[in-house]
């Protein structure tokens, strides 16, 4: 990998009507045509995204979307694709011309505004041109920004005005995040199977190697079959042992019982999702209905492999320990009807923000539909939990308690 992939980037995200100067704005941005500008209705369809270095906010990647009052069949799902967008964004920019009465639409999405805690600016939009009185005070307070669409320079304090609200940006923790301490040597298991990429690791592998070296530790990289070997040459013993969850079972095999060990599916369950929510999902294992069905999401596309993780190896390793009649399905996206599943089992999340993977657990969490993690199961299922667990301040003990 040689840049840094998106779920990892300040997420920007333009809303607005139809022609409301989105990607003009866009383009302001980045000081040249990286979105379609016309005149026609409905020019955006799905959302544009790139990449952009602002300041303070650093790498970010910024999306134009496609009108909030698009119509019929096909404007509809554009809608719905915008709104995907809106609910994932760490800071939105509001476009509304500054020209025109508001729209019904615009006038919900401000509500809409208002009720969450996302970091937001009003852009008034066309400004070269005359206010409408019914735009005056639309915006409330110091929350808008004046645009020129035909002058890129108008956006240089539309950046000033984004930059002063990085603080309120949530930012993700780091996959090693406080469980590391200058100068530790961490040993990382990464077999290298027919599931593996060709000549490279998997994300999570190459996010927390870097995260290692941020933090002035040192990381030693190994393949199951070579750990043992490895570990009794060291003379100094590694503060954690992160493996890949397949290898789960062979590697507590080979290592003391006092060793701390995790995986890198739980290091993301805990930096993309909710492992609280995980935890007391486990119940779900127990008396699960004999013909249950369960729904095994990824976040990625892939070519699936002779063995793969989510759809062979998980499926496999839970009829043989939950129920062989049990009924698996798989998707890349959030089903319509949650409640028609008695479990979701949820890849580690690395393609998604936390954001993002958090708007598709609410929806579970309302209906009260229990998930699971790829590598929350898979601990599970070797019995590695708690051990598993422990590196995480306070898991081991919620897995304790919620028996």
């Amino acid at each position: 990998m040689t840049s840094t992939p998106l779920a990892e980037l300040t997420t920007i995200v333009i809303a607005g009507i139809r022609n409301a100067g989105k990607s003009s704005l866009m383009n302001n941005l980045f000081k040249k045509n990286v979105a379609i500008v016309s005149d026609i209705p409905g020019t955006t369809t799905d959302p544009v995204t790139r990449k952009i270095e602002l300041g303070k906010l650093g790498m970010c990647a910024v999306t134009d979307t496609a009108g909030l009052d698009d119509t019929g069949v096909l404007g509809d799902l554009r809608v719905q694709k915008s709104k995907e967008r809106l609910i994932a964004a760490d800071l939105l920019l509001f476009a509304s011309p500054v020209n025109l009465a508001p729209l019904p639409q615009e006038q919900a999405f401000l509500g809409w505004l208002k009720a969450r805690k996302i970091p937001w600016i009003g852009v008034a939009t066309f400004s070269d041109q005359l206010p409408h009185p019914d735009k005056t005070g639309f915006f409330p307070g110091n929350l808008f920004i004046s645009q020129d669409n035909f002058n890129p320079e108008s956006a240089l304090k539309l950046v000033e005005r984004m930059e002063q609200l990085h603080q309120k940006i949530n930012r993700e923790i780091t996959p090693v995040e406080g469980l590391v301490k200058e100068q530790d040597l961490v040993l990382l298991v990464t077999p290298i199977d027919l599931s593996a990429p060709a000549g490279r690791l998997i994300l999570p592998q190459v996010e927390t190697i870097r995260d290692l070296l941020d933090r002035d530790c040192a990381a030693l990289i190994v393949k199951e079959r070579e750990l043992s070997y490895f570990y009794k040459a060291l003379t100094i013993r590694p503060s954690l042992v992160i493996t890949d969850s397949q290898a789960f079972h062979k590697v507590a095999a080979d290592l003391p019982e006092d060793q701390a060990l995790t995986s890198f599916s739980l290091l993301f369950a805990r930096k993309k999702g909710d492992p609280a929510y995980f935890i007391k999902s486990l119940k779900a294992l127990k008396n699960f209905p004999e013909t249950g069905r369960v729904l095994v999401m990824e976040a990625c596309s892939h070519h699936c492999q002779a063995e793969d993780l989510g759809r062979v190896k998980i499926p496999r390793l839970f009829r043989q320990m939950v129920g062989s009649r049990v009924e698996f399905v798989h998707s890349r996206q959030a089903p319509e009807h949650p409640k028609e599943w008695d479990l979701i089992i949820h890849c580690g999340g690395c393609m998604l923000t936390q954001k993002a993977m958090e708007a598709r657990l609410a929806v579970f969490r309302e209906n009260r539909v229990p998930v699971l993690n790829y590598g929350l199961f898979l601990a599970w299922a070797h019995g590695l939990l708690p051990r598993a667990l422990e590196p995480f301040f306070g898991l081991a003990d919620l897995y304790t308690r919620s028996g």
